[in-house]
């Protein structure tokens, strides 16, 4: 939902869910008041997400549409790794996989280099994402500039349990069971999911297991203390990428159906790409103190098993992560204080040991391995900031962030290594004006850094067609750098139920040395550079929600419009749009409500085509689509049902594609996103 952070919401249908109820306060994890006033300090773009109040939350998308400002582009639409950005950090990434810092109860979920397996986040186990975009950001680990995504989880404060089930088109089921329970000075909650999805392409099923489990003590002197347990298997076919024209003429056809030399060169029956990843993750945090000194200390331990077949060559990773994190903050004076204060510090390292193999083209088995590397990164991090009432109405706002980074890599084959470290600090300053009670606007200035993570470092270099010639080599890249002005504001218009919920943010970044990553004339990873040139991005985040009362019942909508301007400023490609991130991209939905139903279309629409390389070739370009879907909702007490459609005019499109320097339609590279499809699901809390 395009949600304001100001206290008062408009008037929406009653949700059984007591996640972040002031009555019922969870150890560690903050109310959802708390983390609105939390996010109302910041004088940038940020906004908070109840996934709960949601009736479906299959995947991501489910979680985080209708948000501003985050752009998911899927891939084959099941429990895959949909392509997640913000303000075009990490877009150029493949697989997706940085450029946000994805966090987990404030915690990271990154590993130490910065990247993540985004189809490991379970959205089910989340009462709140809190949202916080570009240099916005809250944890002293975050320098990127897409900012960071909280996920909060629920815990035995929030019920007793929950079974939630789901079925739908092209073999997709979903289920979930969670217990909670709850003492007088503690609470504890287990939840197990799994998912399975056929998949609308030929090979490309899904499946994902899960369990996450926590519980939470509440000491003596506001000691508060949570431990965390989470297990995830995922596992996807890859059905990868096709020429454009085969969107129109067999969306759900892979390379191999036709009888064309790239076809059987890119035989994807053959070769078999898919992705496997296994993650045990343990977390323990304690906080403690009053206004005028709270602290708050956490550490995290996760070992990640990964296998990735991309068509050429396996990518085999083992990384073990852990960190640390400590945070101090106080208001001297009170809530009611014209000062507060915060500072944090932050360690993370993770130790990977990767893998090459040479790909089968005969039957997608493992071949001679040409790489064997020992990866290090190590992350020290400090923060200090404050906020200053300077007048009744505005607040001045600042932080420092300081860090040094090292990505060490070694062959343990050739001898052959890599080491480089960067050391750098983040300054940001900003304003806050409280217009109103009701109405806040802001404005900052504010500098990012992003290291290049072992994805970018480690290179490989293999021919569809001469696997035996398969090699890999360390890449030297600088850090991307950019400074960012941004304005903006959020509020409400009117009051009752008729009111208004909107948020608006401009933006511009200055960006030196980009990290670009492309892929070859078949779809395939080549390798990232820094562009020299300079890059510029910017764009619009807005968006609204309400509800109108109506002589039967209520009419609840919602949108969001993202608008993004990314060019290249000078260099080879000077005047040219960046590849991968839509020019405008606007998600809505209006519901009729009457009584315990609501029904009503929503709309996915992008009315522009966008580049697909960075040289904008003609007739190359992602077509403008737009998407029409159907939902029909039902709750009554702790009984939730709907029943929803998506694409119901069955349209052929693109959800996304390989970005590539220079492309061409008839090259592989355009991923055909899901035709019609119904789902249907039932949840029950107890």
């Amino acid at each position: 939902m395009a949600q304001s952070d100001t206290p008062q919401a408009a008037a929406l249908p009653t949700v059984t869910v007591r996640a972040g109820s002031e009555a019922d306060t969870s150890p560690v994890r903050a109310s959802v008041a708390a983390e609105r006033q939390r996010l109302a300090r910041v004088p940038g773009g940020t906004h908070l997400v109840e996934p709960q109040k949601e009736t479906r939350l299959a995947t991501l998308r489910d979680a985080l549409d209708y948000q501003p400002g985050i752009v998911i582009q899927d891939f084959f639409g099941g429990t895959d790794q949909p392509r997640l950005s913000i303000r075009g950090s990490g877009i150029q990434s493949n697989p997706v996989n940085r450029g946000v810092l994805l966090l987990q109860d404030g915690l990271p979920l990154n590993e130490a280099d910065g990247s993540f397996i985004i189809g490991l986040v379970e959205p089910r186990n989340a009462a709140l994402v809190s949202v916080r975009r570009g240099a916005n950001t809250l944890s002293p680990g975050a320098t990127t500039l897409g900012g960071e995504l909280d996920f909060q989880s629920l815990t035995g404060v929030d019920g007793r349990g929950q079974v939630r089930a789901e079925a739908g088109s092209f073999g997709r089921q979903g289920l979930q069971a969670a217990v909670g329970t709850r003492g007088e000075q503690w609470d504890a909650r287990l939840s197990v999911s799994g998912d399975r999805f056929d998949g609308y392409r030929r090979h490309s099923a899904s499946q994902r297991d899960a369990v996450h489990a926590n519980i939470g003590f509440l000491g003596d002197g506001g000691f508060e203390n949570r431990t965390y347990f989470s297990w995830t298997d995922l596992a996807f076919q890859i059905p990868t990428v096709i020429p454009k024209d085969r969107i129109a003429s067999n969306p759900r056809g892979v390379m191999g159906d036709g009888a064309t030399p790239q076809d059987q060169l890119l035989n994807v029956y053959k070769r078999d790409p898919r992705r496997e990843a296994t993650q045990w993750r343990l977390a323990n945090r304690s906080r403690w103190g009053s206004e005028a000194l709270r602290q708050e200390v956490g550490v995290y331990w996760q070992d990640t098993e990964d296998l990735f077949n991309n068509q050429t060559h396996y990518t085999v990773s083992g990384t073990r992560t852990t960190g640390a994190q400590w945070q101090a903050s106080g208001r001297p004076a009170g809530e009611a204080g014209p000062l507060g204060w915060r500072t944090a510090l932050a360690w993370s390292r993770s130790s990977m040991e990767r893998d090459l193999f040479a790909t089968s083209p005969a039957n997608g088995t493992r071949l001679q391995r040409f790489g064997a590397y020992d990866l290090t990164a190590n992350n020290l991090q400090a923060l200090a900031g404050a906020d200053w009432r300077v007048a009744p109405q505005w607040t001045l706002v600042g932080h420092l962030q300081w860090s040094r980074q090292s990505r060490d890599a070694a062959s343990r084959t050739a001898g052959a290594g890599l080491d480089q470290q960067w050391t750098f600090a983040t300054p940001k300053v900003g304003v806050n004006w409280n217009l109103t009670p009701a109405t806040r606007w802001w404005a900052n200035l504010s500098r990012s850094h992003e290291a290049p993570t072992f994805w970018e470092i480690l290179g490989a270099t293999v021919a569809p067609n001469s696997p035996a010639t398969a090699s890999s080599e360390l890449i030297r890249l600088s850090m991307q750098r950019a400074t960012t002005t941004e304005m903006g504001g959020q509020g409400r218009w009117g009051d009752g139920t008729g009111a208004v919920q909107w948020t608006a943010a401009v933006y511009r970044s200055q960006v030196a040395g980009e990290l670009i990553s492309t892929t070859d004339a078949n779809g395939i990873k080549v390798g990232t550079y820094n562009y020299a040139g300079g890059t510029r991005h910017q764009g619009v985040e807005a968006g609204l929600s309400g509800s109108w009362p109506l002589a039967t019942g209520a009419l609840d909508w919602r949108g969001s419009w993202t608008y993004s301007d990314l060019r290249f400023k000078g260099g080879e490609y000077a005047g040219k749009r960046i590849a991968g991130v839509p020019r405008h991209l606007l998600n809505a939905e209006v519901l009729w409500r009457v009584g315990d139903w609501r029904l009503g279309p929503n709309l996915r629409w992008m009315p522009t085509s966008t580049p697909t390389d960075h040289a904008n070739t003609a007739g190359a370009e992602q077509d403008a689509y737009a998407l029409l879907g159907v939902k029909l909702e039902w709750r009554n007490g702790p009984w939730t049902a709907y029943l929803q459609a998506e694409n119901v005019t069955d349209r052929r499109y693109a959800s996304s594609y390989a970005v590539r320097n220079r492309a061409t339609a008839a090259q592989p590279g355009y991923l055909p996103g899901l035709g019609r499809s119904v789902a249907a699901g039932m949840s029950y809390q107890f």
